[in-house]
């Protein structure tokens, strides 16, 4: 019976479209040894369509911006009525209920880093770090999605290294591949045009206007490749209408497409000659690992975890953060390249088979889960 089996908690800031939300799809549609809850502390959206296991729980919290200290009973109460084995907290704006969790006496308690906060990229807020030490003082176990993160919590933050972990993301292969049938949706021919594709929200920390500036600057770098290229960005968000109007303004919105938020991303992935990840700052980016397992040659910014996903020259290429200039001419080495496109494209493919799989990152979170856990389940 479901109700036999360990709940897990997924309590984070809001539930909507976002790599950090679909690493918890992830989890909980592949992990059914345990039951699974969704609390939100603002808002649940139609994102959690994407979630398949029948017994899911979805609580949204509707919690008004600012300190969250008078929401602290309500997530203790419900705490005692789920009666979870594992609290599992992502980011900082979910961090400060790791402590009702505490007072709920959850058997384990877990905080996730995704990446940096867009108001601190890099980390270096003294104010966030010592926020996350004293939330986090009742926290079991810390999980950082990349190294850059691992180092920031046991560094700065300050925490012991045998209470965080590093579980990268994992990308489903099966799911996202290499694919020759053209989808319908799909705007252009294969061979015909080159594509630089591009998926995420459209927001700052992203910088999809650093992209469409390197974009522009391929009609003088690539003169006689130019006509053919066409840009796609997959995502919604403040800046979409922004970009669009600055591709009209340069007369080449006949060579983009930006149609925003996109359910079949897999579907369309496959058709990307280069994916290109101009973001400030990252965590592992899911959509770059997703693009790797599409055969798309990579073309990403130096921050984050994209280093431990993109090996310079190897199975892709990585230009500095806010860099048109930069990220351009590496385009048009691709571009003008093809024998080197594919090669790192191929690269790539394997890289995110044998170390990045689904698999292996579920295994983990099982793995932590189950660890310490009383065989009752809480």
């Amino acid at each position: 019976m479901s109700s036999e089996r360990p709940l897990v908690v997924h309590l984070l800031h809001r539930f909507d479209t976002g790599g950090l939300e679909n690493g918890v799809v992830n989890v909980i549609n592949h992990l059914p040894a345990f039951r699974h809850a969704v609390v939100a502390v603002t808002d649940i959206t139609a994102f959690k369509e994407r979630v398949k296991a029948p017994d899911t729980q979805f609580i949204a919290l509707h919690k008004p911006p600012g300190q969250g200290l008078w929401l602290y009973p309500r997530v203790y109460k419900l705490l005692r009525e789920l009666r979870p084995a594992v609290v599992h907290t992502r980011n900082l704006g979910a961090m400060e209920f790791q402590w009702p969790a505490w007072a709920a006496r959850v058997p384990l308690r877990v905080h996730s880093e995704h990446g940096w906060d867009t108001n601190d990229l890099g980390g270096i807020s003294v104010t966030n770090q010592r926020l996350r030490r004293v939330y986090g003082v009742g926290t079991h176990r810390f999980v950082a999605l990349s190294r850059a993160i691992e180092t920031y919590l046991t560094g700065p933050v300050g925490f012991a290294p045998e209470r965080v972990t590093r579980i990268c993301n994992g990308v489903d292969t099966q799911r996202f591949a290499p694919a020759h049938a053209v989808p319908e949706a799909w705007p252009y021919r294969r061979g015909e045009h080159l594509v630089i594709g591009a998926v995420g929200r459209m927001q700052a920390v992203k910088d999809p206007l650093n992209l469409i500036d390197a974009f522009l600057r391929l009609r003088e770098l690539c003169p006689a490749e130019w006509p053919r290229l066409r840009l796609v960005m997959l995502g919604g968000g403040p800046l979409l209408a922004t970009a669009r109007e600055r591709l009209m303004q340069a007369g080449a919105a006949a060579q983009a497409w930006l149609p925003g938020d996109r359910s079949d991303v897999a579907d369309l992935l496959p058709q990307v000659d280069i994916f290109a990840l101009p973001s400030q700052a990252e965590g592992i980016s899911n959509t770059l690992l997703e693009a790797m397992a599409c055969g798309c040659a990579p073309v990403a910014t130096d921050v984050g975890g994209n280093p431990e996903l993109v090996e310079q020259g190897v199975n892709g290429l990585l230009v500095p953060p806010q860099d048109a200039g930069a990220l351009a001419v590496s385009l048009a080495r691709l571009v003008g390249d093809s024998s080197l496109r594919q090669r790192l494209a191929a690269s790539a493919l394997v890289r995110v088979r044998e170390e990045f799989s689904l698999n292996r990152m579920v295994e983990a979170y099982g793995a932590l889960y189950s660890h310490h856990l009383p065989r009752t389940g809480g």
